[in-house]
């Protein structure tokens, strides 16, 4: 099983192999490791290896050179720059300290004048170092600013190449893609699968690439390619021309290895179908919250009102996930001064983030800081307890292609630890909630409609938590009916499993042998 990011936070991918793992399958998780050293751990009985990914490719040709006739004393582009500002830096702290000492010395009756005239030097002299150092940094950045890749002639070059290699040309365009190949490729390679799963748009090369060197060995790889969201419909990861167009060569090229192809949405399902001419329809797996916690798992769930310091009577209202512009969460913020006494809870990947530092500050300016509280992820099993101490639960997020086709994990989580719903008019999630009446549906970026759908539900909380009663409602959103889709898929593609190893809750070492039914 193949994921490019960390695993920690993504919980599909997490119930994916877990669950494969319970069902049977012997499931290696292959993840990116954050920092330079393999990580490897159980998860349930599924292994997780975390593979380090070095990106040298990611890096473009031009950020390596020097930009001589317009920013002529820029420091060159090799890290020097960050050095030399951090070694000012140090330079000055130490006269500092030194003119400290001095002062005490001179309080003490013992000064020291020649001293003092020479720090008072060396001080003048570590100010003038220090902007001179900043200018030629002002002038690097100014540098890089001016070669991102969006201007006429990154469009002229992104048309060159497509026009030339067609298809192909995502090699010249986002060669950072081979990263992956160079870090996964030989470890995926070692591990010898029967099956290999690949998720999303960046791992299907991979697996691809694997599948087709284990045919020429002479074994049968089975490919399925789990496709989280709508490529074309993604808001670029970075902000030039060509990552848009050289990641959807880059899918397009590879989705035809896949033998089976599994999606989070019917909707999705139709337009990849579209998309890639397949021959039939994927599979839908609900990004779906687990209802039993795992076997394995231990200690209490938080409570939510305790962390946030706030009464069982107190109006709170919650958003869980991902934090970006996009996701809408500045509405939360701008509503606090015209909602008194009610209380919002982020729950968020990086409570830290920059975006989430402007959250925070655009708070404390509005006089609501108190009201706003910022809190970490907890493991995805602990998501819908934790949650269900909210009394509202909002999904703000703007209009994207990809926010329109399907029901998101917090809708799930939100359903299933029963809280009204404030949702934005987004397609697939406003069509359900006006359906199952489960909450109240604001027009996007609708700051007066927002507040109107956020008092609605505070003045009538019970009546929106009474649709969950509706029979079967839940139990068609819960990830064990997903893993069954999962398995299914599995077993169509291989024969029976054998049994995999019973599951060690302590680092596991890492797995040379290959076993039957086994999923990579």
């Amino acid at each position: 099983m193949l994921v490019d990011n960390g695993v920690h936070g993504d919980s599909r991918v997490q119930k994916v192999a877990r669950s494969a793992a319970e069902a049977g399958w012997d499931v290696t998780l292959l993840g990116r490791a954050p920092v330079g050293a393999p990580q490897t751990w159980r998860l349930g009985r599924a292994e997780v290896r975390l593979v380090p990914m070095p990106d040298p490719l990611a890096r473009r040709r031009h950020e390596f050179r020097r930009a001589w006739l317009r920013w002529p004393l820029a420091y060159p582009p090799s890290g020097i720059a960050a050095n030399r500002a951090a070694w000012v830096k140090a330079w000055q702290t130490d006269i500092r300290v030194r003119e400290a000492a001095l002062a005490v010395a001179a309080r003490s009756g013992r000064p020291d004048p020649r001293q003092a005239r020479r720090l008072r030097t060396e001080r003048m002299a570590a100010e003038w170092l220090r902007r001179w150092v900043s200018f030629r940094y002002w002038q690097l950045t100014r540098a890089r600013k001016g070669r991102r890749l969006h201007g006429p002639w990154d469009r002229l070059y992104t048309w060159f190449w497509q026009t030339v290699q067609g298809g192909r040309a995502w090699r010249r365009l986002e060669p950072g893609l081979w990263d992956y190949e160079l870090a996964f490729g030989p470890v995926v390679d070692e591990l010898k699968p029967d099956l290999i799963h690949a998720h999303d748009f960046r791992m299907i090369g991979v697996g691809a690439r694997a599948k087709t060197r284990a045919a020429a060995a002479g074994r049968s790889v089975k490919l399925v390619w789990d496709a989280h969201e709508f490529l074309p419909g993604v808001q670029p990861w970075q902000d030039n021309a060509r990552w848009l167009p050289a990641h959807r060569a880059h899918e397009r090229e590879y989705v035809p290895y896949a033998d089976a192809a599994i999606t989070v949405s019917t909707s999705l399902a139709e337009l990849l179908r579209k998309e890639h001419g397949l021959a039939s329809l994927p599979a839908v797996v609900l990004n779906a919250p687990d209802v039993e916690p795992p076997s394995a798992a231990d200690g209490p769930v938080p409570d939510l009102r305790a962390i946030c310091g706030v009464a069982p009577e107190t109006p709170l209202m919650v958003y869980s996930g991902a934090a970006a512009p996009r996701r809408g969460l500045q509405i939360m913020v701008e509503a606090l001064p015209q909602l008194p006494g009610v209380h919002a809870a982020l729950v968020v990947n990086k409570p830290d983030g920059a975006y989430i530092r402007e959250l925070v500050s655009r708070a404390t300016a509005l006089g609501v800081a108190d009201r706003l509280h910022v809190l970490p992820y907890v493991p995805h099993w602990q998501v819908v307890p934790f949650l269900s101490a909210a009394d509202v639960g909002v999904i703000p997020i703007h209009h994207w292609p990809n926010h329109e086709i399907a029901l998101i994990t917090k809708f799930f989580e939100y359903s299933h630890a029963r809280l009204p719903l404030v949702v934005s008019d987004v397609k697939t999630m406003a069509e359900t909630v006006r359906s199952t009446g489960q909450g109240e549906v604001f027009r996007a970026e609708d700051l007066t409609d927002f507040l109107r759908a956020v008092r609605a539900v505070l003045a009538d909380r019970e009546r929106y938590r009474a649709a969950y009663d509706r029979p079967g409602l839940l139990a068609e959103w819960t990830w064990e009916a997903q893993a069954k889709v999962l398995d299914e898929v599995y077993r169509r593609l291989l024969p029976e499993p054998e049994p995999a190893p019973e599951p060690e809750y302590t680092p596991a070492r890492a797995v040379s042998e290959r076993s039957a039914g086994s999923v990579r």
